[in-house]
Protein backbone atom coordinates (compact mmCIF):
# COMPACT_ATOMS: atom_id res chain seq x y z
CA UNK A 1 0.00 0.00 0.00
CA UNK A 2 1.73 3.35 -1.11
CA UNK A 3 1.82 5.83 1.40
CA UNK A 4 -0.47 8.85 0.37
CA UNK A 5 -0.23 11.54 2.17
CA UNK A 6 -1.56 15.21 1.26
CA UNK A 7 -0.55 18.55 2.46
CA UNK A 8 -4.21 18.23 4.17
CA UNK A 9 -3.22 14.78 6.09
CA UNK A 10 0.49 16.06 6.94
CA UNK A 11 -0.82 19.13 8.80
CA UNK A 12 -2.96 17.28 10.98
CA UNK A 13 -0.20 14.62 11.51
CA UNK A 14 1.77 17.60 12.53
CA UNK A 15 -0.38 18.57 14.65
CA UNK A 16 -0.94 15.47 16.34
CA UNK A 17 2.43 14.96 16.77
CA UNK A 18 3.44 18.75 18.01
CA UNK A 19 0.65 19.98 19.59
CA UNK A 20 -1.25 17.23 21.32
CA UNK A 21 1.99 15.03 21.79
CA UNK A 22 0.97 11.86 20.66
CA UNK A 23 3.33 9.32 21.72
CA UNK A 24 4.89 7.34 18.32
CA UNK A 25 3.60 4.50 18.17
CA UNK A 26 0.30 6.08 18.22
CA UNK A 27 1.16 8.66 15.38
CA UNK A 28 2.39 5.55 13.82
CA UNK A 29 -1.27 3.96 13.79
CA UNK A 30 -2.76 7.70 12.33
CA UNK A 31 -0.11 7.78 9.36
CA UNK A 32 -0.89 4.18 8.32
CA UNK A 33 -4.59 4.52 8.95
CA UNK A 34 -4.86 7.65 7.09
CA UNK A 35 -2.97 6.22 4.20
CA UNK A 36 -5.68 4.17 3.81
CA UNK A 37 -7.79 7.52 3.16
CA UNK A 38 -5.34 9.42 1.65
CA UNK A 39 -4.91 6.26 -1.13
CA UNK A 40 -8.80 6.24 -1.54
CA UNK A 41 -9.16 9.72 -2.15
CA UNK A 42 -6.61 9.54 -4.34
CA UNK A 43 -8.01 6.86 -6.59
CA UNK A 44 -11.28 8.88 -7.19
CA UNK A 45 -9.74 11.49 -8.40
CA UNK A 46 -10.02 13.64 -5.11
CA UNK A 47 -6.56 15.89 -4.29
CA UNK A 48 -6.98 16.45 -1.03
CA UNK A 49 -9.93 15.60 2.11
CA UNK A 50 -10.87 19.58 1.77
CA UNK A 51 -12.65 18.51 -1.22
CA UNK A 52 -14.28 15.43 0.32
CA UNK A 53 -18.09 15.83 0.17
CA UNK A 54 -20.81 14.07 2.56
CA UNK A 55 -21.10 11.69 0.04
CA UNK A 56 -17.70 10.76 -1.12
CA UNK A 57 -17.39 10.48 2.79
CA UNK A 58 -20.38 8.19 3.04
CA UNK A 59 -19.27 6.33 -0.07
CA UNK A 60 -15.58 6.12 1.38
CA UNK A 61 -17.18 4.30 4.81
CA UNK A 62 -18.91 1.68 2.51
CA UNK A 63 -15.48 0.88 0.59
CA UNK A 64 -13.83 0.17 4.58
CA UNK A 65 -16.83 -1.63 5.62
CA UNK A 66 -17.70 -3.79 2.11
CA UNK A 67 -15.15 -3.52 -0.76
CA UNK A 68 -11.46 -3.23 0.73
CA UNK A 69 -9.17 -6.09 0.35
CA UNK A 70 -7.84 -7.31 2.74
CA UNK A 71 -11.19 -6.86 4.59
CA UNK A 72 -10.88 -4.75 7.87
CA UNK A 73 -12.22 -5.99 11.26
CA UNK A 74 -15.00 -3.87 12.97
CA UNK A 75 -12.82 -2.65 15.36
CA UNK A 76 -9.82 -1.67 12.43
CA UNK A 77 -12.92 -0.12 10.71
CA UNK A 78 -13.50 2.08 13.54
CA UNK A 79 -10.26 2.76 14.41
CA UNK A 80 -9.96 4.36 10.73
CA UNK A 81 -13.09 6.06 10.72
CA UNK A 82 -12.38 8.23 14.02
CA UNK A 83 -8.70 9.43 11.86
CA UNK A 84 -10.52 9.89 9.46
CA UNK A 85 -12.93 12.19 11.70
CA UNK A 86 -10.17 13.67 13.50
CA UNK A 87 -9.00 14.96 10.18
CA UNK A 88 -11.78 16.68 9.49
CA UNK A 89 -12.69 18.30 12.69
CA UNK A 90 -9.17 19.87 12.41
CA UNK A 91 -9.62 21.13 8.63
CA UNK A 92 -13.27 22.88 10.14
CA UNK A 93 -11.36 24.17 12.95
CA UNK A 94 -8.76 25.53 11.09
CA UNK A 95 -10.68 26.82 9.10
CA UNK A 96 -9.69 24.89 5.62
CA UNK A 97 -13.12 23.43 5.27
CA UNK A 98 -16.81 25.21 6.04
CA UNK A 99 -18.64 21.88 6.51
CA UNK A 100 -16.83 18.49 8.42
CA UNK A 101 -18.28 16.27 5.39
CA UNK A 102 -17.63 13.54 8.06
CA UNK A 103 -20.17 14.44 10.89
CA UNK A 104 -22.84 12.26 9.74
CA UNK A 105 -21.10 9.29 9.38
CA UNK A 106 -21.07 6.74 12.26
CA UNK A 107 -18.88 3.87 13.08
CA UNK A 108 -19.73 0.36 13.59
CA UNK A 109 -21.04 -0.88 16.46
CA UNK A 110 -18.46 -3.28 18.39
CA UNK A 111 -19.45 -6.20 20.37
CA UNK A 112 -17.86 -5.30 24.21
CA UNK A 113 -14.64 -7.35 24.72
CA UNK A 114 -14.05 -7.81 28.50
CA UNK A 115 -10.45 -7.20 29.19
CA UNK A 116 -8.85 -10.82 30.22
CA UNK A 117 -7.48 -11.18 33.72
CA UNK A 118 -5.97 -13.91 35.83
CA UNK A 119 -6.84 -15.45 39.39
CA UNK A 120 -4.76 -14.00 41.84
CA UNK A 121 -3.13 -17.57 42.38
CA UNK A 122 -2.24 -17.41 38.54
CA UNK A 123 -0.43 -14.18 39.11
CA UNK A 124 1.48 -15.32 42.07
CA UNK A 125 2.17 -18.73 39.76
CA UNK A 126 3.62 -16.19 37.15
CA UNK A 127 6.13 -14.09 39.45
CA UNK A 128 6.91 -17.25 41.00
CA UNK A 129 8.33 -18.53 38.26
CA UNK A 130 11.00 -15.76 37.83
CA UNK A 131 12.56 -17.14 41.29
CA UNK A 132 16.30 -16.90 40.98
CA UNK A 133 19.54 -15.14 41.57
CA UNK A 134 20.93 -14.76 38.69
CA UNK A 135 21.10 -11.80 36.47
CA UNK A 136 18.44 -11.94 34.08
CA UNK A 137 16.16 -13.43 37.16
CA UNK A 138 16.15 -10.61 39.30
CA UNK A 139 15.91 -8.36 36.51
CA UNK A 140 12.67 -10.32 35.21
CA UNK A 141 11.13 -10.23 38.96
CA UNK A 142 11.76 -6.94 39.35
CA UNK A 143 9.62 -6.17 35.92
CA UNK A 144 6.81 -8.12 36.74
CA UNK A 145 6.15 -7.41 40.11
CA UNK A 146 6.43 -3.62 39.06
CA UNK A 147 3.74 -4.11 36.10
CA UNK A 148 1.56 -6.36 38.19
CA UNK A 149 2.27 -3.54 41.61
CA UNK A 150 1.18 -0.67 39.12
CA UNK A 151 -0.74 -1.63 36.20
CA UNK A 152 1.73 -0.16 33.67
CA UNK A 153 1.53 -0.98 29.71
CA UNK A 154 4.59 -2.52 29.00
CA UNK A 155 5.36 0.75 26.73
CA UNK A 156 5.38 2.71 30.66
CA UNK A 157 7.77 -0.18 32.29
CA UNK A 158 10.43 -0.26 29.60
CA UNK A 159 10.31 3.30 29.28
CA UNK A 160 11.02 4.03 33.21
CA UNK A 161 14.06 5.66 34.13
CA UNK A 162 16.20 5.10 37.22
CA UNK A 163 15.35 8.47 38.44
CA UNK A 164 11.26 7.86 37.78
CA UNK A 165 11.79 5.95 40.89
CA UNK A 166 10.29 9.04 42.95
CA UNK A 167 11.27 7.16 46.01
CA UNK A 168 10.63 3.76 47.66
CA UNK A 169 7.12 3.84 47.83
CA UNK A 170 6.23 5.26 44.52
CA UNK A 171 7.17 4.89 40.57
CA UNK A 172 6.47 8.05 38.06
CA UNK A 173 5.13 6.31 34.84
CA UNK A 174 4.29 8.37 31.41
CA UNK A 175 1.23 7.61 29.80
CA UNK A 176 -0.23 8.26 26.00
CA UNK A 177 0.45 11.52 24.83
CA UNK A 178 3.21 11.92 27.67
CA UNK A 179 0.99 12.15 30.65
CA UNK A 180 2.63 11.29 33.52
CA UNK A 181 0.99 9.52 36.57
CA UNK A 182 2.46 8.79 40.26
CA UNK A 183 1.78 5.17 41.13
CA UNK A 184 2.23 3.20 44.67
CA UNK A 185 4.23 0.46 44.78
CA UNK A 186 3.75 -2.62 46.57
CA UNK A 187 6.00 -3.70 49.29
CA UNK A 188 6.88 -7.11 47.32
CA UNK A 189 7.88 -5.05 44.09
CA UNK A 190 9.87 -2.62 46.13
CA UNK A 191 12.17 -5.93 47.47
CA UNK A 192 12.17 -7.02 43.81
CA UNK A 193 13.26 -3.70 42.20
CA UNK A 194 15.73 -3.08 45.34
CA UNK A 195 17.57 -6.74 44.62
CA UNK A 196 17.98 -5.90 40.76
CA UNK A 197 19.41 -2.23 41.21
CA UNK A 198 22.20 -4.05 43.79
CA UNK A 199 22.70 -6.76 42.39
CA UNK A 200 21.95 -7.00 39.07
CA UNK A 201 21.61 -3.86 37.04
CA UNK A 202 25.19 -2.73 37.79
CA UNK A 203 26.66 -5.78 35.62
CA UNK A 204 24.12 -4.85 33.07
CA UNK A 205 25.04 -1.39 33.08
CA UNK A 206 28.84 -2.37 32.48
CA UNK A 207 28.13 -4.50 29.48
CA UNK A 208 26.85 -1.24 27.78
CA UNK A 209 26.43 2.34 27.41
CA UNK A 210 25.74 4.70 30.18
CA UNK A 211 22.22 4.80 30.50
CA UNK A 212 19.55 6.31 32.71
CA UNK A 213 16.87 3.21 32.02
CA UNK A 214 16.11 1.13 34.81
CA UNK A 215 15.34 -1.80 32.91
CA UNK A 216 18.67 -3.44 30.99
CA UNK A 217 19.11 -5.75 28.34
CA UNK A 218 21.64 -8.38 27.86
CA UNK A 219 23.77 -6.08 25.94
CA UNK A 220 23.30 -3.38 29.00
CA UNK A 221 20.88 -0.92 26.76
CA UNK A 222 17.52 -0.24 27.38
CA UNK A 223 15.46 -3.55 27.76
CA UNK A 224 12.81 -3.58 24.41
CA UNK A 225 9.11 -4.29 24.41
CA UNK A 226 9.48 -7.29 22.68
CA UNK A 227 12.00 -8.14 25.44
CA UNK A 228 9.84 -8.34 28.12
CA UNK A 229 6.82 -9.36 26.19
CA UNK A 230 8.85 -12.60 25.68
CA UNK A 231 9.63 -12.38 29.36
CA UNK A 232 6.08 -12.65 30.41
CA UNK A 233 5.40 -15.41 27.71
CA UNK A 234 8.48 -17.52 29.48
CA UNK A 235 7.50 -16.89 32.69
CA UNK A 236 3.64 -18.35 32.05
CA UNK A 237 5.16 -21.39 30.25
CA UNK A 238 7.68 -22.40 33.34
CA UNK A 239 3.98 -21.30 35.94
CA UNK A 240 2.49 -23.84 33.68
CA UNK A 241 -0.48 -21.77 32.70
CA UNK A 242 -2.85 -22.47 30.67
CA UNK A 243 -4.50 -19.19 29.82
CA UNK A 244 -2.50 -17.23 27.08
CA UNK A 245 0.02 -13.96 29.11
CA UNK A 246 0.82 -11.03 27.75
CA UNK A 247 2.18 -7.85 29.41
CA UNK A 248 -1.64 -6.19 29.09
CA UNK A 249 -2.80 -9.60 30.80
CA UNK A 250 -1.33 -8.22 34.03
CA UNK A 251 -2.41 -4.54 33.71
CA UNK A 252 -6.43 -6.53 33.33
CA UNK A 253 -5.44 -8.38 35.94
CA UNK A 254 -4.35 -5.56 38.12
CA UNK A 255 -7.31 -3.53 37.77
CA UNK A 256 -9.90 -6.45 38.24
CA UNK A 257 -8.58 -7.45 41.46
CA UNK A 258 -8.30 -3.80 43.05
CA UNK A 259 -12.09 -3.62 42.20
CA UNK A 260 -12.69 -7.12 43.91
CA UNK A 261 -10.88 -5.94 46.76
CA UNK A 262 -13.21 -3.13 46.85
CA UNK A 263 -11.21 0.02 45.36
CA UNK A 264 -12.92 2.77 44.06
CA UNK A 265 -13.67 2.88 40.34
CA UNK A 266 -12.28 6.32 40.56
CA UNK A 267 -9.26 5.63 42.56
CA UNK A 268 -8.08 2.49 39.56
CA UNK A 269 -8.84 4.97 36.68
CA UNK A 270 -6.06 7.38 38.28
CA UNK A 271 -3.88 4.69 38.80
CA UNK A 272 -4.56 3.28 35.31
CA UNK A 273 -4.08 6.59 33.88
CA UNK A 274 -7.54 5.98 31.44
CA UNK A 275 -8.64 9.75 30.68
CA UNK A 276 -12.22 8.64 31.17
CA UNK A 277 -13.97 6.59 33.77
CA UNK A 278 -15.92 4.47 31.33
CA UNK A 279 -13.47 2.86 30.32
CA UNK A 280 -12.40 1.77 33.73
CA UNK A 281 -15.84 1.00 34.21
CA UNK A 282 -15.24 -2.25 31.78
CA UNK A 283 -13.38 -4.37 34.72
CA UNK A 284 -16.64 -3.67 37.21
CA UNK A 285 -18.57 -6.10 34.48
CA UNK A 286 -15.83 -8.92 34.88
CA UNK A 287 -15.94 -8.12 38.57
CA UNK A 288 -19.88 -8.89 38.37
CA UNK A 289 -19.64 -11.79 35.91
CA UNK A 290 -17.07 -13.55 38.48
CA UNK A 291 -19.43 -12.48 41.30
CA UNK A 292 -22.59 -14.31 39.35
CA UNK A 293 -20.59 -17.39 38.68
CA UNK A 294 -19.73 -17.68 41.92
CA UNK A 295 -22.89 -16.90 42.88
CA UNK A 296 -24.72 -19.50 40.79
CA UNK A 297 -22.29 -22.30 41.44
CA UNK A 298 -22.70 -21.61 45.87
CA UNK A 299 -26.46 -20.91 45.92
CA UNK A 300 -28.50 -23.76 46.55
CA UNK A 301 -31.78 -22.20 45.14
CA UNK A 302 -29.27 -20.23 42.42
CA UNK A 303 -30.26 -22.54 39.56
Amino acid sequence: MALTVSPDIDGYLRHLAVERGLARNTLAAYTRDLAIYGDWLAERGLGRPAAVSESDAAAFLHFLAAEREPRLASSSVARVLSAVRGLHRFLLEEGLVEVDATRELKPPKLAMRLPKAIPVEDVEALLAATDGDGIGDLRDKALLELMYATGARVSEAVGLNVDDLVDAEVVRLFGKGGKQRIVPVGSFARVAIDAYLVRARPELSRRGRPTPALFLGARGGRLSRQAAWETITRAAERAGLSTPVSPHTLRHSFATHLLAGGADVRVVQELLGHASVATTQIYTLVTADTLREMYTQAHPRAR
